[in-house]
């Protein structure tokens, strides 16, 4: 971490104000801690979601879990009824799909979401309450797709960006501690401990990268280049 990145969280821990950064964003809005969180100019909303998906699929492979997959694709569906809430989209994903998770050769599906708890509308609620409002829309969007036509079942990932996570989160990755501690031969309370940490690292890192993060346009390059200006070495 460097110094510039040390400064700045601080600043994230005790919500103090950042210094030396742009006083607009790359997308035109005033520059702020909020702004910089929901900005989605630079891909930055995206990494942070990349990040612990990837993660928690290489803790599943790690954890002695089967046939771990990332963006799996769902079953077309032939005329089921479900409910108006769910997502009904032909060629519709998911996170991350495995096997032999909450039993032997079952299968479960899920879904990762990070929430600013600065978004003005999230404001009305703790981010404990905002942690489970935002588990029960993942549920309400997936859980009966899931469970009628994969005949598996869906656990939501919900973190906000300082790290809280919802009650069915929690209980999900207390499983995947339990399942990592029988493989690899810990004990439980560590790698609870080191899955936490490593779940905080992530998102401190890809936050303080969209802290500095550019979200300006590209230059513009043009159609045809002249190929006698390109240095030797680059051909």
């Amino acid at each position: 971490m460097t110094k510039q990145e040390f400064q700045d969280a601080l600043a994230l821990r005790y919500l103090e104000p950042l210094l030396n950064i742009p006083s607009k964003c790359g997308c035109g809005g005033v520059n702020s801690l909020n702004q910089i969180l929901q900005c989605t100019r630079g891909g930055y909303v995206m990494m942070r979601h990349n990040n612990l998906r990837d993660l928690t699929a290489i803790l599943l492979k790690r954890a002695g879990c089967k046939d771990v997959e990332i963006e799996p694709k769902l079953l077309p569906l032939t005329g089921e009824d479900l409910p108006n809430a769910s997502n009904k989209a032909e060629g519709a994903r998911l996170d991350i799909k495995c096997r032999h998770f909450w039993s032997p050769a079952d299968k479960v599906y899920t879904d990762v979401r990070v929430f600013s708890s600065l978004a003005k509308t999230n404001q009305d609620l703790s981010i404990e309450d905002e942690a489970k409002d935002q588990e029960k829309k993942k549920i309400d969007k997936y859980e009966v797709r899931v469970r009628e036509v994969e005949k598996a079942t869906f656990a939501p990932l919900v973190f906000s960006t300082i790290g809280t996570m919802g009650p069915e989160t929690q209980r999900f990755y207390k499983r995947l501690a339990g399942l990592y501690a029988v493989r690899n031969n810990e004990s439980y309370s560590d790698c609870i401990i080191y899955i936490r940490l490593r779940q905080g690292f992530s998102l401190l890192k890809t936050l303080l990268v969209s802290i500095r993060g550019y979200r300006g346009s590209l230059p513009h390059l043009p159609d045809q280049l002249d190929m006698n200006l390109i240095p030797l070495f680059l051909l």
